[in-house]
C-alpha cells in the first residue's frame, strides 16, 4: 500500500482559496475522491469550490484557468482505467504532464489526485469509500494545502 510511510502535513488552509477540478468518468470512484477532498478542505478552513470537466484530459486547462483567476491551489481529481488500446497511455501522460506544467507555469500547487488504474477495483480501493484502503482525494487536498503554505512562507 502506497499510504505506508506517508508524511504528516500541516493542513491549515485558513485564508486559502482552493478549486477542486474533477473529471466526470467513473462516477463512484470520482465521487469518492471528491468527498475525500471536500472533507479535507472543510476541516482545513480553506474556502473552496468544485468544477467538473468531461474527463482527465481536460483537467490541465481548467486547472490553469482556476489558478490564473486567483485560486491559491487546485486539487485535480480524475480516473483513467486501462483498456485494450494505447488511449490509456496518451490520456495518462497528457493529464500528468499537463498538470505538472500548470503548476510550474503558474507557480501554484496542483494536488495530484488522478488515478491511473488497471481495473475498477484498484480505484475503489483508493477512492476513500467505505471499505477503501486509501483516500487519494484526501491526500491530494492535503498536498495542495501544505504546498500552498510552503510557497506562502517562501514568498513572504
Amino acid at each position: 500500500m502506497s499510504g505506508a510511510g506517508s508524511p504528516t502535513l500541516d493542513i491549515d488552509g485558513t485564508g486559502l482559496d482552493v478549486v477542486i477540478v474533477a473529471g466526470s468518468w467513473h462516477d463512484e470512484i470520482t465521487d469518492g475522491l471528491i468527498a475525500g477532498a471536500t472533507r479535507t478542505l472543510e476541516a482545513s478552513g480553506a474556502s473552496f469550490s468544485l468544477v467538473r470537466v468531461p474527463g482527465s484530459f481536460e483537467l490541465p486547462v481548467v486547472a490553469k484557468a482556476a489558478l490564473e483567476a486567483g485560486a491559491d491551489a487546485v486539487v485535480a481529481l480524475g480516473v483513467i482505467i486501462r483498456g485494450g488500446t494505447p488511449h490509456f497511455e496518451y490520456v495518462s501522460s497528457a493529464a500528468t504532464d499537463g498538470l505538472t506544467r500548470v503548476a510550474l507555469d503558474t507557480g501554484k500547487p496542483v494536488g495530484f489526485g488522478v488515478l491511473t488504474l488497471d481495473d475498477e477495483q484498484q480505484g475503489l480501493d483508493r477512492a476513500g469509500l467505505p471499505g477503501s484502503k486509501e483516500d487519494k482525494g484526501r491526500e491530494a487536498a492535503e498536498a495542495a494545502i501544505a504546498t500552498a503554505r510552503v510557497l506562502r512562507t517562501l514568498r513572504g
